[in-house]
């Protein structure tokens, strides 16, 4: 399973995607067709990932028709193939940062979104009895250089005075966290965790269709076009049409809205897993089984499995030979933070895409009339997307946007967005250089 792959197309060509640890451990999904023929909903949701189909559970739920068109199969897209961490924070910005860009008011409501995101999400996994592996150990973010320390110090100021379950941690707390001495301290937020995400997404599916909704795989939005009051799109076999529209396609959008497809840089991003792990090297090696991504900027992170597997990855310069050099840098890493690792073996290696923007800030558009979406996860989708896929359809069924904690602005397509995606991976050598450096 591990070493079977399909070449599908992607942004910037044909790229290969190996099958994931997800796609051998998830359950199943439920059934579901193509569309065929014509559909009338209230909303209309194109994206079958964590951000559609949050919206049309929550559609459903409030008694409105939701109809879902997913290109492919549920989770075959970045919600089914990250590391899986759910993280109540952004990449790189920071509450007051979201402040300055949308304004007091609105800045604020979507910092309380993102601060409430991981508890959201667990809720809504809890309320519904999603089996998705689902731990809420928390969050840390241990710092790499003891300048760093002033990241740590910084974030969980600014998110303790919003409300966050925080706390700034010393070196001996994250060694005890983490079962290393190789940071410098950091922080925790206690509503983060960790999650199987293949496992939500298809939970999420077949809760929406038990609510309701309906949702259909491969079958990809020819066209979605804006007809009187209505919104309307078409599939290979079918055509919806619908009062009002959540696009949830992230990085994803293809044609049928090039100027948001063109906002975000796709990025490769690798994940991998070990074999399952024995008890005694469990217990020394992230004995809280927190969800852990660090300081660098050439990332580290990394969380357990329900089974004890250690999940990590990391970025590549060059994608080919993937997955054998991807055991070796990341094995060696593994091996500098906990001696008990050395030699550890890796069952698992595949990779996804994220969508990032050149500032780290998330997109969220109004389209037209009761037509909403976002895109640029930045890496930190899974939290995100379930809580922005709430308040998309909110706003897309008539709940006024100034009321919701969505920061709007219109799309801002990238000049010379292809060479960005072909020079994007030249960043991790400026990654490379900086965290080198103490700051």
């Amino acid at each position: 399973m591990a070493e079977s792959a399909r070449n599908i197309p992607g942004q910037g060509g044909i790229w290969e995607r190996p099958d994931s640890l997800w796609e051998a451990t998830a359950p199943p999904a439920p059934a579901l067709v193509p569309l065929n023929g014509p559909a009338q909903a209230d909303v209309l949701v194109i994206g079958g990932g964590f951000t559609g189909l949050s919206a049309a559970l929550h559609a459903a739920e409030a008694g409105k028709r939701a109809v879902v068109l997913e290109a492919s199969e549920i989770g075959r897209g970045a919600s089914g193939r990250n590391n899986g961490q759910v993280i109540p924070t952004l990449t790189r910005p920071d509450p007051d940062d979201l402040v300055a860009r949308f304004g007091g008011e609105a800045g604020e409501r979507f910092v309380a979104l993102i601060r409430d995101s991981a508890t959201t999400l667990f809720d809504l996994v809890r309320r519904l009895n999603i089996d998705c592996a689902a731990e809420q150990t928390g969050w840390v973010q241990p710092v790499h250089t003891p300048g760093r320390i002033r990241i740590a110090e910084r974030r969980a100021a600014q998110w303790g005075r919003r409300g966050a379950p925080v706390e700034l941690l010393d070196r001996a707390a994250v060694s005890a966290l983490l079962g290393t001495d190789a940071y410098h301290g950091g922080w925790i937020n206690r509503s983060g965790g960790h999650i199987n995400p293949l496992a939500l997404a298809r939970g999420l599916a077949a809760k929406a269709v038990e609510a309701g909704a309906a949702v259909h795989v491969n079958s990809p939005a020819l066209s979605v076009e804006r007809q009187g009051d209505m919104w309307v799109a078409r599939t290979p076999q079918g055509v919806v049409t619908a009062d009002s529209l959540v696009l949830g396609t992230n990085g994803y959008a293809a044609s049928v809205f090039p100027e948001i497809r063109t906002e975000v840089v796709p990025v490769l991003s690798w994940q991998m897993a070990t074999a399952p792990l024995g008890e005694a090297i469990r217990k020394t090696v992230l004995p809280a089984r927190p969800a852990m991504s660090d300081t660098h900027g050439d990332l580290r992170f990394m969380r357990y499995t329900a089974d004890n597997r250690l999940v990590s990855g990391g970025a590549l310069l060059i994608p080919a030979n993937g997955p054998e050099r991807l055991r070796r840098i990341v094995g060696e890493r593994l091996a500098g933070l906990f001696p008990a690792l050395r030699g550890v073996t890796f069952d698992h290696v595949w990779n996804g895409r994220i969508a990032m923007t050149t500032d780290y800030f998330p997109r969220v558009h109004q389209l037209g009339p009761h037509g909403f979406a976002w895109a640029g996860c930045n890496g930190r989708g899974v939290a995100l997307s379930v809580s922005l896929g709430r308040e998309l359809v909110r706003a897309a069924l008539g709940q006024d946007p100034a009321e919701l904690a969505l920061p709007l602005t219109a799309p801002t397509p990238l000049p010379f967005n292809e060479l960005l995606q072909r020079i994007g991976p030249l960043k991790i050598l400026q990654y490379r250089w900086n965290d080198a450096r103490e700051i």
